[in-house]
């Protein structure tokens, strides 16, 4: 069979249950809870927070057709620090912050790297750690989506523009198609949420709703 003729054209085709994973990106206390690390840096965590309850939920309707759900963790801080390098805490410094040495982000067993409200896997789910912005470097994911068959991931969570972006572009590359959830990821900024959004709809795949995804599998919203 040719390449055209398995192609999957129609956001319906894509979004099938047998071959669909959720991908839910860095819901973590650190990056959407008050006194996590993005709040502690001062930065805007309310679009995260809104965000939460639409995407808990549509976790719900996911699990109801038994679609494959991959929860994403990251790990930045073990007690030996080995995930930090120079270059990690040379960004982090330039980007204006403090050196992440004296404030840890995600330390592994930490409150700060446990998920966010309402946002937990069951038994059975699949949850991938990671080190850096894209669940696919250095981890277990594409082998963990290869062995469920699985040709399309639906990607949701935290930031648009960061982890969740650098993670559908590294499917992409892996010729997995790109369902990008445009109410159910979120940013510290609407501008860069909604950038995010434009450069994936253009490159890596197609940007929707939830409604739109949930009316493919006959769920209301």
């Amino acid at each position: 069979m040719s390449a055209l003729e398995t192609m999957l054209t129609t956001l319906e085709m894509k979004v099938k249950p047998l071959h669909t994973a959720l991908i839910v990106v860095d819901m973590q206390n650190d990056f959407c809870a008050k006194g996590g690390i993005f709040d502690r840096d001062g930065m805007d965590i309310s679009m995260n927070q809104a965000m939460a309850p639409r995407l808990t939920h549509f976790i719900s309707m996911a699990r109801e057709i038994r679609v494959a759900i991959v929860y994403i963790q990251t790990i930045y801080y073990s007690p030996n620090r080995w995930y930090l390098s120079d270059v990690w805490l040379e960004q982090r410094k330039r980007r204006g912050r403090r050196s992440g040495i004296e404030e840890p982000a995600c330390e592994q067993n930490s409150w700060g790297a446990d998920f966010y409200d309402g946002i937990k896997p069951l038994p059975g789910e699949a949850v991938v750690n990671k080190h850096r912005f894209s669940a696919f470097l250095d981890t277990d994911l594409d082998l963990i989506l290869r062995s469920k068959g699985i040709r399309t991931l639906i990607m949701t969570g935290v930031a648009t523009d960061v982890c969740v972006e650098t993670t559908a572009r590294d499917g992409f590359m892996r010729d997995y198609y790109i369902v990008f959830m445009r109410d159910c990821t979120a940013s510290t900024s609407e501008e860069r949420h909604r950038n995010a959004l434009k450069n994936i709809e253009i490159y890596f795949g197609e940007v929707v709703d939830s409604t739109d995804v949930l009316g493919c599998w006959k769920l209301r919203g």
